[in-house]
């Protein structure tokens, strides 16, 4: 997936905010292809709900993604500021969408308590700066994506997050993130 990912202002620093704003948006184009991909490959989705549930596991997984490839650029402080941004622009993108396709409701939180369980669920797996996340987070991810399917072809529905979209998520910010940073 290719996705813009260079500042239109040579030469300028940017603030942790900007950057996480920046990659906020690269994690829902990521969500949103990611759904793409799954119909475009004959995976069941019903409903706009379904979709969303999935749009926000693949934001989780991505967010995670991006927080193990980051870590050691920023302090602590640093750090938090950076993901709570990132956490704050997803759960806005979840809300302003699910609000649009579902009706009113409160749609931040339900994500963001989403978001935490799931960074501390994929804080137990490992991840290799070369190698990216290893296969049993994959398999833990697809997991969570399978949970939201319909029922036709479910059961490779693991197989096609594990192979394809998990290696894209990476390859996708492999690329993007250390432009940002420039």
């Amino acid at each position: 997936m290719r996705v813009k990912s260079k500042w239109n202002v040579k030469d300028k620093t940017h603030s942790i905010e900007e950057v996480a704003g920046a990659l906020a948006y690269i994690a829902w184009r990521i969500a949103q292809n990611a759904v793409l991909n799954l119909e475009n490959n004959d995976f069941q989705t019903d409903t706009n709900q379904q979709r969303l549930s999935i749009m926000a596991e693949f934001l989780c997984f991505t967010l995670h993604i991006i927080d193990r490839m980051t870590i050691e650029r920023f302090d602590a402080d640093e750090r938090v500021r950076f993901m709570t941004e990132m956490a704050n622009k997803s759960a806005k993108n979840i809300h302003d969408n699910t609000k649009e396709m579902l009706g009113e409701g409160e749609y931040r939180k339900p994500f963001i308590e989403l978001l935490n369980n799931r960074m501390a669920e994929y804080a137990e797996f490992q991840y290799d700066e070369k190698e990216g996340p290893s296969f049993p987070m994959r398999r833990y991810f697809g997991n969570f994506v399978t949970a939201q399917m319909g029922e036709k072809n479910q059961r490779w529905v693991g197989d096609q997050i594990i192979d394809v979209e998990a290696p894209d998520i990476v390859a996708t910010l492999t690329r993007s993130v250390p432009n940002l940073f420039m």
